[in-house]
């Protein structure tokens, strides 16, 4: 019940996610966030590694997350996500430092002063400013092999000559949570 639902002023309009493929996937490619909650501690992370498809029969958004990032120790705890994507112009820096700084140390959302809005379905918000959102429940996780992964992208993906536990690193691989999107709605 989103489309027309009004809450504190703010409007929800429900889309097909298909409808938005395009979009979403372009933005990917230039950052987009994943929204986190356990308890009351919220966390937004960039990402620019993402899927959107379907499997078994449901729209999925698949996000891989490094092993030693905060967000995978809140997605273990509460397997929720928000995808929050932004459509036109917005401020470049909310990508920037949730894609610089860790959970773990700092409140990104306080610091950005982000706008969380109220979720439908699950218990992580949107955010406002970037306000195609899509709700996701975690249906499935599976750690990369290393071993499946082709020599040049290891290499250039994966470079061993970096401490894993220096934020930034990337040394560590990924897993991958896929998300069957519930809800998928602009923020107005």
């Amino acid at each position: 019940m989103i489309e027309g639902l009004e809450e504190n002023n703010i409007m929800k309009k429900e889309i097909n996610v298909l409808d938005y493929a395009s979009e979403i996937m372009k933005a990917v490619e230039k950052g987009v966030l994943i929204t986190t909650k356990v308890g009351s501690k919220v966390n937004s992370m960039t990402a620019s590694w993402g899927t959107l498809g379907i499997e078994w029969g449901k729209p999925i958004f698949t996000i891989f997350i490094r092993e030693n990032r905060f967000t995978k120790q809140q997605l273990e705890e509460n397997p929720e996500f928000t995808v929050n994507i932004p459509i036109g112009e917005f401020d470049r820096k909310i990508l920037g430092i949730c894609g610089t700084k860790s959970g773990s140390t700092t409140d990104k959302v306080n610091e950005l002063n982000l706008s969380l809005e109220e979720p439908e379905s699950i218990s992580v918000p949107g955010i406002k400013e970037l306000p195609l959102t899509l709700e996701c429940k975690v249906i499935y996780k599976q750690k990369q092999d290393k071993n499946a992964i082709s020599e040049e992208n290891l290499k250039a993906c994966y470079p061993q000559d970096v401490d894993g536990s220096f934020h930034g690193a990337n040394r560590d691989f990924h897993t991958a949570y896929y998300g069957e999107i519930i809800n998928a709605y602009i923020i107005q």
